[in-house]
């Protein structure tokens, strides 16, 4: 069976760091009631750079850990609610940034889960022997669209990026459940000229139900126990939300890997920069299972099984 191994990754976090006291006197809340509804105590907004420069940052880290030579990738995927140019995009201007010579270049939208479709993709491409390597990159610079007067919002979101560098693994698990549910999109949006609206009581209902189903039905179908991921990384979306995720899908707690609480939710740099301190951190083994969970805008979702 063939599969994909993770062979390095990166990430960037902009420079100015926010705290939850940025917002004391400007909503009259203190800490505390910003920590028990988020699980947020700071997120990061990037004051001087664009999406690409974010975009940039992570690769050149995923550069400097691994000394990959960047030459051999023959797919750079990015995944981003924002950008600054419609032409050339993202993945376009990183691949010029790094003179990388023979190369497929593609941005997708798909919501906040745009990084589990852009991997998924990178996937298919390197199944198919048709490229050896491939960049998946989530990034986002959501301070752009904040309405800084919209409570629910703007204590909720952050600036980030996140690289991950996949090849071909043979013998390794991997299996997928992406689905869309385009009728439901309205519960969050980012129109053209406006900021990003959410529902939040819509966005938790649909959380703990469509992804706790869309998870079971992935480890059903694959007839494994939950008890045999090693560490679950979802989109950092809300604490209370993971919470809840990991207890109905019959997950302890310490099988959810969470960093919402020092960088915010970061829409589809999320995953990544999850994935890349789990990483950093040393906590995977060979043969271990992870298992990517995306949700968000679109509506969007999809989990992915990993076997490193």
């Amino acid at each position: 069976m063939n599969s994909i191994k993770i062979v390095a990754s990166g990430m960037y976090l902009p420079k100015q760091e926010i705290d939850n006291s940025y917002f004391k006197d400007k909503f009259n809340i203190d800490d505390d009631w910003i920590y028990q509804r988020t699980g947020i105590e700071k997120r990061y907004w990037a004051k001087d750079e664009n999406t690409l420069d974010l975009a940039i940052k992570a690769v050149e880290n995923l550069k400097e850990k691994s000394k990959f030579d960047l030459n051999k990738i023959g797919l750079i995927v990015v995944a981003s609610t924002n950008y600054d140019n419609a032409m050339p995009s993202i993945s376009f201007e990183i691949q010029k940034r790094f003179d990388i010579s023979n190369c497929m270049c593609m941005d997708i939208l798909a919501g906040c889960c745009g990084y589990i479709n852009a991997l998924d993709i990178a996937r298919k491409y390197i199944e198919l022997d048709e490229i050896e390597y491939a960049l998946v990159i989530g990034v986002e610079k959501l301070s752009k669209y904040l309405n800084q007067d919209d409570v629910n919002t703007a204590i909720l979101l952050g600036d980030g990026a996140g690289a991950t560098l996949i090849a071909k693994a043979e013998n390794k698990k991997y299996a997928n459940n992406i689905q869309s549910i385009g009728q439901e999109g309205s519960i969050l949006t980012c129109k053209e000229n406006e900021k990003i609206y959410m529902d939040g009581k819509k966005i938790y209902k649909y959380a703990i139900t469509k992804v706790t189903k869309n998870i079971k039905e992935l480890l059903q179908r694959e007839n494994l126990d939950i008890k045999k991921v090693k560490y679950i990384i979802p989109h950092q979306s809300n604490l209370r939300i993971l919470t809840s995720l990991a207890e109905r899908i019959g997950a302890i707690q310490e099988q959810m890997y969470i960093n919402i609480t020092n960088v915010g939710n970061t829409f589809n740099a999320s995953i990544p920069i999850a994935l890349n301190e789990v990483i950093d951190k040393k906590l995977l083994n060979e043969n271990d299972i992870i298992m990517l969970v995306g949700y968000g805008g679109g509506l969007n979702l999809g989990s992915i099984l990993i076997q490193i």
